[in-house]
């Protein structure tokens, strides 16, 4: 009889896969994840039975993680200017606290590797997002950009913000009120 799957090694293969991911790409191999998981590499393969498995798992956990910590404590009855600043601001300190994270989701969202089930997961607990988008459009508040458009603007933007925060920590109240300044800036109808 088989033993049962533990949480645990689960979670900890998963961690040890964003940080080997993050240290050496998505082509880093599985031997690398099961030594720095301290398992054994068919053990890893008892939870994820390819490296495809492994990586739609873990853009799945990430992006749930990132849509329960942007949307925590959501302002539903402010307006658009406040409901984007809330998402900017947590955005950037999940970010900042988590690069290995970010290095890696940023990784995965370019990769050829999610199944269109896995992004229809990722991008599920963001939908009241684009509906705020396009409200905001209808209403005349930001400027009539398709959703990809605008979604790749503020990704771009937090990267950049994050980045700078890194670099200078000292400075992460005023990079990320800048960036979002610009983002909005950028974003509403004139």
């Amino acid at each position: 009889m088989a033993r049962p799957k533990s949480d645990d090694k689960r979670e900890a293969i998963l961690s040890a896969a964003t940080s080997v991911f993050a240290d050496g790409g998505l082509s880093a191999p599985t031997s690398a994840i099961s030594k720095a998981a301290g398992i054994a590499e068919g053990t890893l393969f008892t939870y994820f039975p390819t490296k495809d498995d492994l990586l739609n798992a873990l853009y799945r956990q990430m992006k749930l993680e990132l849509a329960e910590v942007l949307m925590s404590g959501f302002a539903r009855k402010k307006d658009v200017h406040a409901k984007l600043q809330h998402i900017w601001d947590a955005y950037i300190q999940w970010g900042a606290a988590n690069r290995e994270k970010r290095k890696v989701l940023a990784q995965l969202q370019v990769s050829d590797k999610l199944t269109n089930e896995t992004k229809a997961v990722g991008a599920a607990p963001f939908a009241e997002v684009l509906v705020m988008g396009k409200e905001a459009i209808a209403q005349g508040i930001i400027q009539d950009f398709p959703p990809e458009f605008l979604i790749a603007t503020m990704e771009a933007m937090t990267q950049a913000t994050m980045e700078l925060i890194a670099a200078n920590p000292s400075h992460a109240g005023k990079y990320r009120t800048m960036g979002f300044e610009a983002l909005w800036n950028g974003l509403r109808k004139p």
